[in-house]
């Protein structure tokens, strides 16, 4: 039998489907738009067609992400805390914090045996340097976001954005642009302050990160330029996953395979 694990956010449905040894057969990420349950439904069928399975072979559905109670057949609904925690401990073993950077939230979690949740901070009162404030970023910068991760090569870092607020932030990139900054500059200062944001709230969950391994998942994680920048803020290597956005599906898909065993 097979286990599917769907998180479905505010930018995009991931899914993964995976067998009883744990192993992913497929996975998916569907943008979400304004229509979710389309999304939900096309990353049911994408990772059932990829994998080569029935949809009738699919034993247990746990679903997470803010859309989690929407979708039809779950087993249950996982909070995506949890389910992240369960998915990097299985991918990156050995994880002590994982900062997970979403479309519309950032979540930092310290971790126990087994991905257990010790205890986590969460920043969801604004969509500062999420996935979100980055596509704004991407728009004022006129670049495209799979270029956005390298921009920063070669800065010198010397700007310093004052505000991290997506309305503000956009405006002051905009004007920048007009001074004839170089956009790289302006890139390394939008990673900065990502970094700087991101550093507070994982001090809330730990203090000294001496000898810890830290990780990182979502699909900021994609981000090369937050992701140097976060490592030097922290002052430690980040690892990511090699498919970052799908680590909170791959801890849905886990727990649904252990509920029904």
């Amino acid at each position: 039998m097979y286990y599917l694990g769907l998180d479905l956010g505010s930018l995009s449905c991931d899914a993964v489907v995976i067998d009883e040894s744990d192993a992913i057969k497929a996975w998916s990420v569907i943008p979400t738009g304004a229509k979710n349950l389309q999304a939900i439904e096309r990353a049911r069928a994408d990772v059932s067609a990829t994998a080569g399975i029935d949809p009738s072979e699919v034993a247990a559905v746990i679903a997470t992400g803010y859309g989690r109670d929407r979708v039809e057949g779950r087993l249950a609904s996982v909070t995506e805390i949890t389910c992240h925690a369960r998915g990097i401990a299985r991918l990156l073993p050995g994880t002590d914090v994982l900062v997970d950077i979403g479309g519309q939230d950032s979540k930092a979690i310290r971790l126990g045996t087994n991905g257990k949740v010790v205890e986590f901070a969460m920043n969801d009162k604004c969509a500062a340097g999420t996935g979100r404030f980055l596509e704004a970023m991407s728009r004022a910068l006129e670049v495209d976001i799979d270029e956005r991760g390298e921009l920063d090569r070669g800065a010198v870092g010397g700007t310093t954005l004052s505000s991290m607020c997506t309305v503000f932030a956009e405006s002051e990139v905009v004007s920048l642009i007009a001074e004839g900054t170089d956009v790289r500059e302006i890139a390394h200062g939008l990673h900065r302050a990502i970094a700087a944001r991101t550093q507070t709230m994982v001090k809330r969950v730990v203090r000294d990160l001496n000898g810890l391994k830290v990780a990182m998942s979502g699909g900021v994680a994609r981000n090369g330029g937050v992701v140097r920048a976060l490592g030097a803020a922290l002052g430690c290597e980040i690892a990511v996953p090699a498919e970052p956005d799908t680590v909170g599906a791959y801890g849905a898909a886990l727990i649904a395979r252990e509920r029904t065993v």
